[in-house]
């Protein structure tokens, strides 16, 4: 009887590159896609910066306008409805709680905008549902907006 023979074969890498390679190669051309990326950005905003397109009165009363209108196309009976009907009323909902929270912000005078449409929203993410106090507020808030 022999004795077993034992063999003793290290590993090898098939791959011929070396260790952390991988990672740099993965690594480098997202840094760069993030770096150029953020350049255009910011080249992009720096000319917007200087155009033409603001509104007059300046951005406050500009988001109060916006957030009138969103609220001016949102309907409550349709804050349910499945299908784009739902989605518009979803996000003019919204719109109108971000816009005028961006006007006050800039603005103390549309406080009460952004408070009233806000009332009206955390009403509404208590009770899912347009009950008599979300819809006061939401007539309220309307009524703001026609005085602007």
């Amino acid at each position: 009887m022999q004795p077993q023979q034992t063999s003793t074969i290290a590993p090898t890498s098939m791959s011929y590159e070396q260790p952390g390679t991988r990672a740099r190669t993965m690594v480098l051309p997202l840094a760069a896609g993030l770096v150029l990326g953020a350049a255009g950005m910011g080249a992009a905003w720096a000319m917007n910066a200087d155009s033409d397109s603001r509104v007059v009165g300046g951005a406050p009363a500009a988001d109060a306008r916006a957030a009138c209108e969103a609220l001016d196309g949102f309907d409550p009976a349709k804050y349910t409805a499945k299908g784009s009907a739902g989605e518009v009323a979803f996000n003019r909902y919204a719109a109108a709680g971000a816009l005028s929270a961006s006007a006050a912000a800039g603005d103390p005078k549309y406080k009460e905008l952004a408070l009233t449409i806000r009332r009206s929203q955390d009403r509404h993410a208590q009770i899912f549902d347009f009950d008599a106090a979300v819809k006061k507020d939401l007539d309220r808030a309307r009524e703001i907006c026609r005085a602007l």
